[in-house]
């Protein structure tokens, strides 16, 4: 709206711009351009600008000659490789016109033999198929009693290929008396034996052998494939279905389902009315299901596949239906596997689920041997995945509960002593931080031990590339071991909101946790991901999350822990100064004769605070004292001030030097930032714990309006606080600094400022 107001029109993104003295752009200008040169730069700058240009006109001088250089050796190399392109194309032209004449010269020689030799080949055909023709004639006379006595001998195979050779003939030529009656005879001799051969395939005691043969001479004599295909396949189902009922059977028994006798069991077959362990499972279904399907894939691959035929398309429909068979047989197997498995949830132990995840497995690999179109393997390796998967999230849910139940521990041992003894820092936090610390490691340490059972050297989905490298990498490093880690932070980092349950923590917790997350930053981090990667050889490391962003995580949040902590324990005395302000009436009250208890209260907090931040935090880094602290009992500015002082009607113009003289010295001391965040020491806790409580002091004096005593009563308490407070903050100059702020605006709003004399308030400062 500014530029629609002024008449400027907006570039256009990506636009040319139209600055005559742009260098870069389109419309430069130079004379304009130098001329604004001259105008608007010194002779120094005018300088560095020409030895800017110069530099510039010499690296484009230089990369524009490189370039020309590169070019030129590439329009030399392209013209060799062209120059040795046609060389190799003459050759092979000439190479070409050589082929073609010889392959004419062939032509020619070939077309004179078969001219020369054609009369006397069309009389041997014609004579050798008048032979041909005699002995298939006499063959199909004796056709009928051959089949019989074939049938007779149980030479079945015999029969069926004598048939075989002569029923294309006696079809073509059925409608000739003499080779009607063969072919009626021989049709009823072949019917009779489709039944003899039916019999024997549906008789439940012939051998695979012999079944073979059933169905490999039925389908020779145009039985249907499909009918032949489906007949056995539904006998071979009543079997196998019976297995897969035994296994939906003995989940229902584990979710605690009541289940009824099966048809048929056996008084032996009791114990398959109690639950088994998930590795009886996974036996009872390879030795029974798996064992009797691969027998089925087994036979029917003898009977339908494994033969010699003709006809392709009888393959392709025996194996479909053989397939279809499978998968749908499979697809039931493997889920009720699958729900199996996920039903191992409440053991901490891993070594039974991986046997039967690998025997599983075993068996799995050796079906596709027998089946070669289906890859079982992969759906049995996607359900060991799930269920490892699964496994690493239940001990990650694990670790997020054994960590709030050790906050909970902690919690509770920090009140224990509060209910005692009324003393926040009555429990020894740095053995709550050692043993929160430790209780976590060898938490994670136990469930990385008990993971380490998928990755053992003889299991065989282990050495499997396509489950070692997600599983290692991302489910155990980042799926539970990061992930653990980053909860903690988030954890943590709630604390430091403040609201609902969480704001009713002890300060002390804060601390803890701040050491906690500082401590992992430093070395607990690095020690559990090299742990994790030398454990269970993680090899992929471009995709997964650095050991430094963690640390900066923790590093983070600790530091907002810590800042919230001061927060919180300076916000807790700030409470007290502000309450003993505003409750106090500073325009009638008595003259000082003792330090008023809260400031008392005031500094035995602050050494609490102290002590207790010493158990986790080393002290840190102070400035040197100065050999006059804690001597000056009223503000600088005001002491300058109060020798002009005539009377105490005169105090008005006393006032206004002290205003002026105390700006004066603001601006030559430094800026005090009251909530700025803390280092990782005990001196810089504490120093931001009395800023915030002396700020806050600050603040309600500005707010009231005091009279001679109410003054007085404040120099005493200031000077009682800088006895004591100095020690505990990292410089002595800014506890003087703003206890003087303090006096000096009580001297503002003070009806009579009359000080007390420094003597005075020694004494009652060493009284109290």
């Amino acid at each position: 709206m500014l530029k629609m107001y002024y008449g400027i029109e907006e570039d256009k993104p990506g636009g040319a711009t139209l600055d005559p003295c742009d260098i870069n752009g389109a419309h430069f200008n130079p004379d304009m351009y130098l001329s604004q040169l001259i105008r608007e730069k010194s002779l120094t700058e005018l300088m560095d600008e020409e030895a800017k240009t110069v530099t510039q006109i010499r690296s484009l001088d230089s990369d524009m000659q490189t370039l020309v250089y590169e070019n030129y050796n590439k329009f030399i190399s392209a013209t060799d490789t062209i120059r040795k392109m046609k060389n190799d194309f003459k050759k092979m032209e000439d190479e070409m016109d050589h082929l073609a004449t010889n392959m004419a010269t062939i032509t020619e020689f070939s077309g004179k033999i078969s001219g020369t030799l054609q009369d006397r080949r069309q009389q041997i055909t014609k004579k050798s198929g008048v032979h041909s023709l005699l002995k298939r004639l006499q063959f199909l006379f004796e056709l009928p009693a051959r089949l019989n006595k074939c049938i007779e001998m149980q030479a079945y195979s015999q029969a069926v290929r004598y048939y075989s050779k002569a029923k294309r003939i006696l079809h073509q030529y059925q409608h000739m008396p003499s080779f009607q009656g063969i072919n009626e005879d021989c049709s009823q001799i072949i019917q009779h034996l489709c039944q003899k051969l039916r019999e024997q395939f549906k008789d439940k005691e012939s051998s695979p052998k012999q079944l073979a043969d059933c169905v490999d001479l039925l389908l020779q004599l145009n039985e249907p494939a499909e009918g032949l295909c489906e007949e056995f396949l539904s006998h071979a189902r009543q079997k196998i279905d019976g297995d897969l009922q035994l296994l939906e059977r003995q989940i229902r028994l584990h979710v605690g389902e009541d289940v009824e006798k099966l048809e048929g069991e056996s008084p032996g077959q009791a114990y398959l009315t109690t639950p088994m362990d998930v590795l009886e499972f996974v036996d009872n279904g390879c030795n029974g299901f798996l064992s009797n399907i691969c027998l089925v894939i087994a036979s029917y691959n003898d009977m339908f596949l494994n033969r010699l035929q003709d006809d392709e398309n009888l393959d392709a429909i025996a194996l479909k239906k053989l397939v279809h068979f499978v998968n749908d047989l499979m697809e039931k197997y493997f889920s009720y596997v699958q729900r199996r498995v996920q039903l191992e949830k409440g053991t901490g132990d891993n070594t039974i689920l991986v046997r039967a995840l690998d025997r599983f497995h075993r068996r799995l690999q050796a079906m596709n041997k027998l089946l070669p179109d289906t890859d079982f393997s992969r759906a049995g390796t996607d359900i060991v995945s799930k269920a490892a998967k699964e496994r690493v999230w239940h001990y990650l849910e694990t670790l997020k509960q054994h960590f709030s139940d050790c906050l909970t521990d902690v919690r509770q041992k920090l009140a224990a002593p509060r209910s005692a003894n009324n003393q926040d820092g009555g429990a020894n936090l740095a053995e709550l931080l050692g043993g929160l610390q430790s209780s976590v490691l060898e938490q994670i340490k136990s469930v990385l031990c008990n993971l380490q059972a998928f990755t053992a050297s003889d299991i065989t989905f282990a050495m499997k590339p396509y489950f070692r490298g997600p599983f290692c990498t991302h489910d155990v490093r980042e799926g539970l071991v990061v992930a653990f880690l980053r909860h903690i932070n988030t954890v943590c980092e709630e604390f430091c909101e403040g609201t609902g349950e969480k704001g009713s923590i002890p300060p002390s917790l804060l601390l803890i946790l701040s050491r906690l997350c500082s401590d992992f930053e430093t070395s607990t981090i690095s020690y559990l991901i090299t742990l994790t990667e030398e454990q269970f050889m993680v090899e992929e490391r471009s995709k997964v999350t650095p050991v430094s962003e963690l640390s900066n995580h923790s590093k983070d949040s600790a530091q907002k822990l810590l800042n919230h902590y001061v927060k919180v324990q300076g916000l807790a005395i700030s409470q007290m100064m502000r309450k003993s302000v505003e409750t106090r009436d500073w325009l009638n009250t008595i003259e000082p004769r003792n330090v008023r208890a809260v400031m008392k209260r005031v500094i035995e907090d602050i050494s609490a605070i102290d002590a207790q931040v010493g158990q986790l935090y080393e002290e840190g880094t102070r400035k040197e004292r100065s050999s006059d602290s804690s001597r000056r009992t009223r503000p600088l500015s005001y002491s300058l001030s109060a020798q002009h002082r005539k009377g105490q009607w005169n105090f008005t113009p006393s006032i206004t030097d002290n205003s002026l003289m105390s700006n004066i010295q603001k601006l030559f001391s430094e800026k005090i930032e009251i909530f700025s965040a803390v280092d990782f020491s005990k001196v810089s806790v504490l120093t931001g714990i009395v800023k915030i409580s002396l700020k806050t002091f600050l603040e309600c004096v500005r707010l009231r309006t005091f009279g001679r005593y109410g003054l007085q009563q404040i120099q005493v308490d200031s000077h009682y606080l800088q006895l004591y407070l100095w020690k505990f903050v990292s410089d002595e100059n800014l506890v003087q600094v703003l206890l003087d702020e303090i006096v000096c605006s009580t001297v503002h709003r003070c009806l009579e400022p009359v000080m007390m004399e420094p003597s005075v308030i020694e004494l009652i400062c060493e009284r109290g």
